[in-house]
């Protein structure tokens, strides 16, 4: 009787730490919607300086992936990088104070919307040009291995980008340096406003891995505990000293590619298929499955907007950059 006490509330102890682990990633990927989203209204209000490029529908793979990540360890991505400068650590009212182009913002309102960079939460940048980061990545992790800190660097990158030679340059030099490097690639179907089979001659992109000698992985990017045991493996590899990860996560931006793109060019219900498969929709449904109280999960959803919106107001309240600080930075 004692040893079935005993099991019995370590099944308890194990759901509540389920159910806790699951009630944060949650928390995290209803922020990143609810920044975007905001940001969204913003465009249209004339608030945000420069474009935007919005990442709803695509919250699992940062989130997932960053999960497994530790302090010391570095991230890089893309212009449509909020959502992965978010899950790093980054707060949502420096986030929206960048984008606004306020003093406060995470580069003194500088970088705006394209350039979000923490390098205190090991996120060291987003960046314009496609394909630009993934050698800066490869630097990262050579940077860890020479060091001997046990850091691992990740790259997040669309699936345009597999056709840019920076993208080959990487992966070719990571493998060859075993560099503890993880490369993610959010396959969302669009390189811009093209149809990923209209640019590029493959269906599965984690198979050009097999032609630098490194692990390509296919994984279901709108299921975050897919993402996390997938990414766990790569991260794993990497500190042990045997090198860089190709993951190909399969996902969907729900919105255009930037600005207000209404982004006709897909077909009639791929959208719809789609949001059927939303993420954060995924994953209230599997904590629902686990049991977990709805209410909470309701609670939850209610303080993590109010959080989003008091964030928001905080950055707007935020004074614009003095004159001179133009010339804070600027090395030449």
């Amino acid at each position: 009787m004692a040893a079935e006490r005993t099991a019995a509330t370590r099944r308890v102890v194990e759901k509540t730490k389920s159910d806790e682990r699951g009630l944060e990633l949650l928390a995290k990927m209803l922020e990143i919607r609810g920044v975007e989203d905001e940001v969204q209204r913003m465009f249209t209000q004339g608030l945000v300086r420069g474009t935007t490029h919005l990442c709803q529908g695509q919250e699992a793979v940062a989130v997932g992936v960053c999960a497994t990540l530790k302090q010391g360890d570095s991230m890089t991505c893309t212009y449509r990088g909020h959502g992965a400068v978010l899950a790093m650590g980054a707060q949502a009212d420096a986030v929206f104070g960048e984008i606004m182009g306020k003093a406060k913002g995470l580069c003194g309102g500088k970088g705006g919307s394209m350039h979000l960079t923490d390098v205190a939460v090991g996120a060291y940048g987003a960046f314009a040009i496609v394909g630009a980061h993934l050698p800066i990545t490869v630097g990262l992790a050579f940077a860890s291995r020479y060091l001997g800190d046990d850091g691992v660097s990740v790259c997040f990158f669309g699936d345009g980008t597999t056709n840019i030679g920076a993208f080959h340059e990487a992966l070719n030099l990571a493998s060859l340096w075993k560099t503890p490097a993880i490369f993610v690639c959010e396959n969302n179907l669009y390189g811009e406003y093209s149809p990923l089979r209209t640019t590029t001659p493959i269906e599965r992109l984690a198979d050009r891995a097999a032609s630098y000698g490194m692990p390509g992985v296919v994984v279901d990017g709108n299921d975050v505990f897919a993402v996390i045991d997938t990414a766990e493996e790569a991260v794993a590899r990497a500190r042990a000293g045997e090198g860089p990860t190709l993951i190909e996560a399969l996902t969907y931006r729900q919105v255009g590619h930037s600005r207000s793109d209404p982004a006709k060019y897909r077909p009639p219900g791929e959208l719809e298929e789609w949001l059927a498969r939303d993420p954060i929709v995924l994953l209230e449904r599997k904590l629902a499955e686990d049991v977990t109280d709805p209410a909470r999960i309701a609670e939850l959803k209610e303080q993590v907007r109010q959080a989003v919106l008091e964030a928001l107001e905080r950055a707007k309240s935020w004074p614009d950059p003095e004159l001179d600080a133009r010339f804070a930075n600027v090395l030449a």
